[in-house]
């Protein structure tokens, strides 16, 4: 008999992650929320895909992680649902027909929209594969990634120049609504584990009008500083007690004679190493002074005179023995991209260009772009109105068509009722005032003669005889 099938996954992703309200400072239904799709899914090929299930790793949790795109899939149908959804970015990712890889930053419902060619790109699984101690699949992605932006608005710029001073602020301000805003005295530090660098890169040439974007995602690591290696490795065999996980276990001391040799690495202390002797740690420059904010014992009174007292003759613990030095290290994630901003329209990808890298429109020919889409947007107006129009025409018909349907309704009930009161009568309508019969006469030889047998007595003899009749046959 075959052995029955034990189920061991989870689905732990179905879920909410409950725990980002507890952990981050700034999660509410108000935070912005992102939509990463593909146009035309079956056409930008399997590596567009995944650069777009990268980014969509990017923009977590506030993203559609598990959205599915089909080919009949239209930007309108996405568009309609940012509404209901509460989606107010939408980033799209094309393929040209010249093969170029274009995406595109939506700011729903009214725009603007951002057009970038994405010139370079590396997926996320190679740069994990380029790196000697890969991070990754933790839980970093439960909380939103703090957002560093460079060389964004350069001082010198104006209204006049080939990239605008209030084209930087639009782009910035664009980006900056990506994410939620970080409040510092809420935010509790543990909960950025992230970072995402967008650098502008800066142009030689000064007449140059480009506006390029380099796009990188770290992930941020810390580790004590100023331990001893035999120190870490007991710290971190204590952390992984209660776990199954062999790695970090507690160390052999069976050939030594005692603990002592074992912290100072060997009989004579060769063998003791710290960050300070050892080359693999991070240097002095990602060395940051961590103030630490876990609970403490509530001292009595008499306890806390006594610490003063050892504070002041210098035996206790100084003041700072709550500050923790610590080493930061940035470990990139990616994916990686190099975005080209090649123009600006206003809309939903649909609307008057703001901005473009390479057509440049003289005064008059933006005058003549104004006139065309005043004039467009005067004939929108008035099909919306013609629309309008006909709906309420429409329903009027409707109103009408149903009122004469009743009306119809109720006449043929009456009707109904009529028949039903001709039938209550006799067949020859004997029970009317008049008396008269079904040939129109004023009464029948029958009638005249039974009358004038109960006038006489005679109907009762007979009566009598009929009863006499039926007990003989009985």
């Amino acid at each position: 008999m075959a052995r029955r099938r034990t189920k061991r996954r989870t689905h732990a992703g179905a879920n909410a992650p409950v725990a980002a309200a507890a952990l981050n400072g700034h999660i509410d239904t108000k935070n912005p929320k992102s939509m990463v799709i593909r146009i035309g899914a079956g056409e930008v090929g399997t590596s567009i895909s995944q650069l777009a299930t990268d980014v969509r790793r990017v923009m977590e949790p506030g993203t559609a992680s598990r959205l599915k795109e089909r080919k009949a899939n239209r930007l309108r149908d996405y568009v309609t649902m940012c509404g209901p959804l509460g989606v107010s970015h939408l980033m799209l990712f094309s393929r040209s027909e010249t093969g170029n890889t274009n995406l595109r930053l939506a700011i729903t419902p009214r725009g603007p929209t951002f057009h970038f060619r994405v010139e370079k790109y590396s997926l996320s699984k190679d740069i994990r594969r380029a790196q000697r101690h890969p991070r990754g699949g933790g839980k970093e992605y439960i909380t939103p990634p703090l957002l560093v932006m460079n060389n964004f608005t350069t001082p010198n710029s104006d209204a006049s120049s080939k990239v605008p001073r209030h084209l930087e602020s639009l782009t910035t301000t664009a980006f900056q609504s990506l994410f939620p805003p970080i409040n510092p005295q809420t935010t509790p530090l543990k909960s950025i584990q992230r970072v995402l660098l967008l650098n502008r890169e800066k142009s030689e040439d000064e007449e140059d009008g480009s506006f390029v974007i380099n796009f990188r995602h770290y992930a941020i690591t810390t580790k004590s500083v100023g331990l001893s290696k035999p120190l870490k490795r007991l710290n971190a065999a204590e952390k992984l007690m209660g776990s199954k996980s062999r790695k970090g276990g507690l160390p052999n001391l069976g050939k030594l004679q005692d603990i002592s040799e074992f912290m100072i690495g060997g009989e004579n202390g060769e063998g003791y190493m710290t960050d300070g002797t050892s080359g693999s740690e991070a240097g002095s420059d990602a060395e940051v002074d961590v103030l630490d904010n876990a609970p403490r014992k509530v001292l009595s009174q008499k306890a806390r005179a006594a610490a003063a007292a050892q504070e002041e003759s210098g035996e206790g613990a100084t003041k700072n023995d709550n500050v923790e030095r610590r080493a930061v290290k940035m470990v990139e994630l990616g994916p990686r991209m190099r975005l080209r901003m090649t123009k600006v329209e206003e809309g939903m990808c649909a609307g008057k260009i703001m901005w473009h890298e390479y057509v440049h429109k003289s005064k008059t020919e933006m005058k003549e772009l104004e006139r065309k889409w005043e004039q467009r947007r005067k004939e929108k107006e008035a099909r919306k109105k013609i629309q309008k129009e006909n709906v309420e025409r429409k329903k009027k018909e409707k109103a009408s068509n149903k009122k004469s349907a009743e009306t119809q309704g109720k006449e043929a009930e009456e009707d109904d009722d009529e028949d039903e009161d001709m039938d209550d009568y006799d067949s020859d309508m004997y029970d009317d005032e008049d008396g008269f019969d079904s040939e129109g006469l004023a009464g029948d030889a029958e009638e005249q003669v039974n009358s004038k047998m109960e006038g006489t007595g005679e109907w009762e003899d007979e009566e009598e005889e009929i009863a006499d009749a039926g007990k003989a046959k009985r």
